[in-house]
């Protein structure tokens, strides 16, 4: 499990812009090496801008989007096209417009799908679909994913692994929400073995409200009661954070000032 790197950006605009060229820049490397490259999205209003600003970026066009495989870290139980869905926020802000292979654009399913009457049945069907996905290589049920990206809540719950709940137990790489203190309350989330499975995990961050919880993230906690102090990446864990969330950092924690 690899040691964060804190990197500060000015604010949100400049964050959400900086983390989308990172991006860029990594899965052009990634296809480079190997043809291909695997990236899980997140949802929430960084993640989205982030999304946004790829979508944006005059060199977008450097990434194959049909070569990449594109998955999420977390969704809520609802029906396809819904509005909360985080699929949904990703297919408006950028994949609408990139170009990506359908069949690589791998969705967590919908409340509303074929054969799924229960988030349990939804999470081990998303659970099929990584295992299928893999390698021999991977060494895990599910891809080793090149970067994995992650926001944080004020509580330090990462994708739906929210405090002292039971997925945080949970070796199965995907699991159901039932419970959720943010609602909707009925969610599906990578666990914590799965997020692990990833060489980069980018924990994206901006504002006041996330400072409390970036430090506890950042202080040694133990992963049950901060799930985010659990979201490691095999290779690299980057920590991108606007000064407002960067306003509590541990002392002994050495941030890098981007922009």
């Amino acid at each position: 499990m690899s040691v964060p790197t804190v990197l500060v950006h000015r604010d949100q605009t400049l964050l959400a812009q900086a983390a989308a060229a990172r991006l860029v820049t990594r899965l052009v490397d990634v296809q480079a090496a190997r043809g291909s490259a695997a990236i899980v999205l997140t949802g929430g209003g960084v993640g989205t801008a982030v999304l946004a600003e790829l979508a944006a970026a005059p060199a977008r066009g450097a990434v194959d989007w049909r070569c990449l495989d594109i998955w999420w870290g977390d969704e809520r139980f609802l029906p396809s096209g819904h509005p909360d869905r985080n699929e949904t926020g990703a297919r408006a802000a950028l994949l609408d417009h990139v170009g990506a292979d359908p069949v690589r654009v791998r969705a967590m399913p919908a409340s509303d799908e074929s054969g799924i009457d229960t988030p349990e049945a939804a999470a081990e069907r998303y659970a099929e679909t990584l295992r299928a996905a893999t390698q021999p290589e991977d060494h895990a049920p599910v891809p080793s994913f090149d970067v994995l990206l992650l926001g944080i809540g004020p509580d330090a719950h990462v994708a739906s692994l929210f405090p002292g709940m039971p997925a945080l137990y949970d070796e199965r790489p995907v699991v159901a929400v039932r419970g959720a203190p943010k609602p909707p309350p009925i969610r599906l989330t990578l666990t914590l073995p799965a997020i692990g499975a990833a060489r980069e995990v980018w924990i994206i961050a901006a504002g006041e409200e996330k400072a409390a919880a970036v430090r506890l993230a950042l202080s040694g906690a133990g992963p049950i009661q901060v799930p985010a102090a659990g979201a490691r990446g095999r290779q690299r864990t980057l920590f991108l954070l606007d000064r407002a969330a960067a306003s509590r950092l541990p002392p002994d924690i050495g941030a890098v000032p981007a922009t």
